[in-house]
């Protein structure tokens, strides 16, 4: 049985305690809107993690990509990210409905920085907006839509620790199974089927589905 996470921080005061406070200069750098260099980042990033939290407080995070600038910017404070499919489970659609706010973090490949974003977020379905967030000529048929309330840059610690770009710190494919082979043993609906079976279904519905809007499919 794994041990409590006792003691347990539970107040400002105690974790200041623990964490010295930041300097003024990084203070300065949380922006409450998209200035030029959060666009030109927005521009160029195809992948953006996407945090919400559910009504009972479990935390969630999706992955979101495409093309270089597939989330659209609207304005200095509105962004909008497209649905395209995925799994149908609308783990975050579901609790961005319930009323969570969110939190992004962009990155752009070989790029050691990332980019924050925080704000309020809401589920559109505007054709405006549609319009705007039409990837590969596939307009979708809803899009999460951001407000933002505070942006900035984050320093490349944590991926220059991974070494994420490193293709000399990537592991061999081989020591990890493949999809077919995690859901070989998770479900039991694919129990009677063999991996590569698997695999290469996985691989025709990614062919099949990789750009269509959410819900399709």
């Amino acid at each position: 049985m794994a041990a409590p996470f006792e003691p347990v921080i539970t107040t400002d005061a105690e974790l200041r305690a623990v964490y010295r406070p930041p300097g003024e200069v990084v203070c300065q750098k949380v922006q409450p809107r998209l200035d030029g260099h959060a666009r030109a980042f927005i521009a160029a990033a195809p992948f953006v993690l996407v945090g919400t939290t559910s009504p009972d407080g479990t935390g969630d995070v999706s992955p979101k990509g495409g093309p270089p600038g597939f989330v659209a910017v609207l304005d200095d404070e509105r962004l909008a990210i497209p649905d395209l499919s995925g799994n149908n489970l609308l783990d975050s659609i579901s609790n961005i409905v319930h009323g969570s706010g969110v939190g992004l973090l962009f990155l752009v490949p070989g790029v050691e920085e990332t980019l924050r974003v925080n704000g309020h977020a809401c589920v559109t379905t505007s054709p405006g907006v549609l319009d705007e967030c039409t990837v590969k000529d596939r307009r979708p048929k809803a899009a999460v839509g951001v407000t933002v309330t505070q942006q900035y840059m984050h320093c490349g610690k944590a991926l220059r620790r991974s070494g994420l770009w490193e293709a000399d710190e990537w592991p061999d494919r081989s020591v990890l199974p493949s999809l077919g082979s995690v859901l070989r043993d998770q479900m039991v609906a694919l129990r009677a089927l063999q991996v590569e079976q698997i695999d290469e279904m996985l691989e025709t519905d990614y062919a099949a589905t990789l750009w269509q809007p959410g819900g399709d499919g």
